[in-house]
């Protein structure tokens, strides 16, 4: 059965009204639930800052109180973040049939390919967005049939960014283990080590005629470590905070990280994954890369030992990873 791609429900929908599969509760919408006219400050870090201890201080904090933060002066030049977006943009404004060679299966237990929805909808309504997984690393776990081959400068600029991911990726797992008193390596090394996985999501979000109606990805903590996350200009990332749902400010070329559920629990609980959503825009096409560090599908993951006494038990299960992420995207419990 062919899959209906939201890029084809928006060039059908005449731009006036989106099918009702899309129109979420009253409680989702967010033309009723965000708070207008404020950006939420989430903080700005400059991770470049010679004063490494106040760096360290200021992804901590933000960590614990936030669950996320913004880093510019990050070391990737601009034009390979300009050659990256560009190739995924590329793939996505082909023909229908060029992308759906990389369709992802309906039987598929990985979520790598082009597709549209990812979990399942307690509600039964659909997010405004296709999107294109693939392994950016390490290599043993990379499937380059989930690459497009059009553009054909895609792979290199993909590989290019990941090489200056690395320095980012080693900077936050190391400013996170320190903040937790554990050695610099000791976070990154409970979630994978050098087998952890950079899992990269291409989200497309075409313009909506009723965006106040809809949402792009529901609310949702990230199943990841930490995510690293790079949006186009066009405004739509949304963060709970006290309950209510804000814009997050888009600051160019900076990397918004979010902190994963699988770093909270590792934490035990002291930092926390944000709870975020995305919304669309009427006149324009939002498109988000977000890099999701996760741990191997067969690695168990808890709160790290160090963390754990009587005073302060555990707080969650150690378990694969697998196995925690089938039970997130079927909404079972864990």
């Amino acid at each position: 059965m062919e899959v209906e791609r939201v890029q084809n429900v928006a060039s059908n929908s005449k731009g006036t009204t989106i099918p009702s599969e899309f129109i979420r509760s009253e409680s989702e919408q967010p033309g009723i639930t965000t708070v207008k006219g404020e950006l939420l400050a989430v903080p700005i870090i400059d991770i470049s800052d010679p004063d490494e201890s106040k760096v360290l201080n200021s992804i901590v904090k933000a960590s614990v109180e936030w669950g996320m933060f913004q880093i510019i002066n990050h070391g990737i030049p601009d034009e390979v973040i300009e050659k990256f977006q560009e190739v995924g943009k590329t793939f996505f404004e082909l023909p229908r049939e060029e992308k759906e060679v990389y369709a992802k299966s309906p039987d598929s237990k990985s979520v790598e390919g082009y597709g549209t929805f990812l979990q399942k909808d307690l509600g039964g309504k659909k997010g405004w967005v296709d999107h294109l997984f693939h392994r950016v690393w390490p290599p043993n776990a990379i499937d380059y049939k989930f690459w497009p081959q059009n553009p054909a400068s895609y792979r290199e600029a993909n590989e290019e960014y990941v090489k200056y991911l690395h320095g980012v990726v080693n900077k936050l797992m190391k400013s996170l283990s320190v903040g937790l008193g554990l050695e610099e390596n000791e976070m990154k090394n409970v979630v994978g080590g050098e087998e952890a996985v950079y899992l990269l999501k291409i989200n497309y979000y075409p313009p909506c005629p009723q965006p106040e109606l809809a949402l792009g990805v529901p609310a949702h903590t990230d199943t990841s470590c930490i995510t690293i996350l790079l949006p186009n200009d066009v405004q739509g990332l949304q963060a709970d905070r006290d309950g209510r749902w804000y814009d997050v400010k888009y600051v160019d070329k900076a990397l918004i990280i979010h902190i994963g559920d699988q770093v909270e629990i590792v934490s035990n609980g002291k930092y926390k994954a944000v709870l975020h959503r995305s919304i669309v825009n009427k006149d324009k096409t939002r498109i988000s890369w977000p890099v999701f560090l996760e741990p191997p599908q067969d690695l168990e993951v808890g709160p790290h030992p160090k963390l754990v006494t009587d005073e302060n038990p555990a707080k969650y299960k150690t378990k694969k990873y697998a196995d925690y992420v089938h039970c997130k995207l079927n909404k079972l419990p864990q």
